[in-house]
């Protein structure tokens, strides 16, 4: 059994039928995570905007009485003490429209019903883990904030996706908006080291996500040629109006394109948002050059 991300992860269920909401606490008691049951939108939204209630996730059906989905996600994500909260859609649709229509609004990921188990695990952990990056990435960003602001000109390499994130943190912190870019960072020197220099697809990542082997299989093909000797290449240089950022990695490319938009057609998949996200919230401008391996990211000053 897959183990929680964080000790007794608080999670929000959210759905007017039994059946459903009894499938998911068999499905995610046995894991450990705290969960909590609202029976409608409204009573989800007494329980967080309850300050003696703390989530780290929501998990809520589309469609339901008195306040239905849509409307609880439009609420958590304009609300700022929420916002950066994941929501997940469990639903029987199955239409394009009404899949785009969640994603635009900031759901984190889709699952439907009948549910799979083994996705279940994945997409939930999947989304703790964002969670938790997103907050360590935040604090790790204020504490770099300061001198790295001086700092006009710079070049760095990194192998592995801890360095990702150091670094992301760390070049963020002279940005106007530290904590997005951050995030946006992360997302790109992690495609870079996952899927550029290590070579991992689209649809491994998927597999490996699903089966809880992806971390296990990063260290593999961190530890063999010819993946243990390739790194990314970090440029960064700061002028009067904007930091501009170039990500190159050693892999053979990909093209970029259908990777810039959130796409209906990969919802219900545990990965493929991050260049989207990265884009739409971190930065002015990104730009793929080549075959797709290397990046330039602009941040307005």
């Amino acid at each position: 059994m897959t183990e929680p991300t964080t000790p007794a992860a608080s999670l929000l269920l959210v759905d007017d039928d039994p059946l459903s909401l009894e499938l998911l606490q068999g499905y995610l008691e046995p894991v450990g995570y705290s969960l909590t049951i609202a029976h409608d939108g409204e009573e989800a939204w007494r329980l967080l905007c309850d300050p003696q209630q703390r989530f780290d996730l929501v998990i809520s059906d589309r469609s339901m009485p008195r306040m239905n989905g849509m409307e609880l996600l439009h609420r958590i994500k304009g609300d700022p003490r929420l916002a950066e909260l994941p929501v997940i859609f469990e639903t029987a649709l199955t239409q394009q429209s009404e899949i785009a229509e969640g994603i635009a609004a900031g759901v984190h990921y889709y699952l439907t019903k009948p549910f799979n188990f083994r996705l279940l695990q994945a997409v939930v952990k999947a989304a703790l883990d964002d969670f938790a990056e997103r907050q360590a990435l935040t604090a790790a960003t204020r504490r770099a904030a300061g001198a790295i602001s001086l700092l006009t000109a710079g070049r760095f390499h990194l192998r592995t996706p801890a360095e990702a994130r150091e670094l992301s943190s760390l070049l963020a912190a002279g940005a106007p908006n530290p904590d997005g870019v951050a995030l946006g960072l992360s997302e790109l020197l992690l495609n870079a080291v996952e899927h550029g220099n290590l070579a991992i697809t689209y649809r491994e990542k998927s597999e490996l996500l699903i089966a809880g082997a992806l971390h296990d299989e990063i260290e593999r093909r961190l530890g063999i040629s010819p993946w243990s000797e390739r790194t990314v290449a970090v440029e960064l240089e700061r002028g009067a109006g904007a930091l501009r950022i170039r990500i190159a990695d050693e892999g053979e490319g990909f093209t970029p394109a259908k990777y810039l938009e959130l796409d209906p057609e990969r919802a219900l998949d545990p990965n493929g948002r991050g260049i989207a996200l990265a884009r739409q919230i971190s930065f002015a401008s990104l730009n793929y050059e080549g075959c797709g391996n290397v990046v330039v990211a602009t941040v307005d000053l």
